[in-house]
């Protein structure tokens, strides 16, 4: 087992140092691709005009908008130190960077597809219990060219997105929703954003496999 952590945290290393492959940190502000219908996570000052009220969560095909901005958290009420690799199945919290609220979830009903709504919620990065996800991917870490998925902790939906698409006051904009059932729908990947560089703890995992 311990050879096979070692050639696992190995592997990570030298793709880390050679290619793309760089694992997602905390601290890290990125932008989420929906890859099926291919919009980015987003939020805005805009509240929902039935369900919670809470401030509307969508997905835009904009590649510059900043609004699609989300920093990556460790789950409530603890800190993920800057640069610490995101694990396969660690819950984090996603903090909307312009209004500093946190991507949420609850049992009201989306207002276009009729499935779970997915908000916005908090003041400067605090809301509650039900701002948690756990990233499901592949790997022992969420690796930025890869494919993850979030489920929401508490009600165990996954992001999603299945294309219904809003009118006035955010015209082209498409329903982000949370859906039971796993699908093309619910992947997302890191795009554009500042990452932060990984901590001294991978390097000290694979030495202490090593060991």
């Amino acid at each position: 087992m311990a050879v096979v952590s070692l050639l696992l945290f190995g592997g990570l290393w030298s793709a880390v140092g050679a290619s793309n492959l760089a694992v997602v940190t905390c601290g890290s502000v990125v932008k989420l691709l929906n890859t099926r219908h291919n919009v980015r996570l987003h939020s805005h000052d805009v509240r929902y005009g039935s369900g919670s009220g809470q401030q509307s969560v969508t997905g835009v095909t904009s590649v510059d908008d900043s609004n699609s901005y989300w920093r990556i958290r460790g789950k409530t009420a603890t800190v993920c130190e800057r640069g610490t690799p995101v694990r396969c199945g660690q819950p984090i919290r996603l903090t909307h960077v312009n209004t500093g609220r946190n991507l949420h979830s609850h049992h009201f009903t989306s207002p276009l597809s009729g499935n779970q709504e997915v908000s916005a919620f908090g003041e400067e990065g605090e809301g509650d219990y039900l701002d948690d996800w756990t990233v499901l991917c592949n790997g022992p870490f969420w690796v930025r060219d890869g494919e993850v998925r979030f489920k929401h902790s508490s009600t165990e939906v996954l992001l999603s997105v299945t294309g219904e698409q809003y009118g006035r006051p955010i015209s082209g904009q498409k329903e982000v929703h949370g859906m039971a059932q796993p699908s093309q729908n619910n992947y997302w990947k890191a795009m554009e954003g500042i990452f932060m560089k990984p901590s001294e703890l991978l390097k000290a995992e694979a030495h202490h496999t090593e060991l």
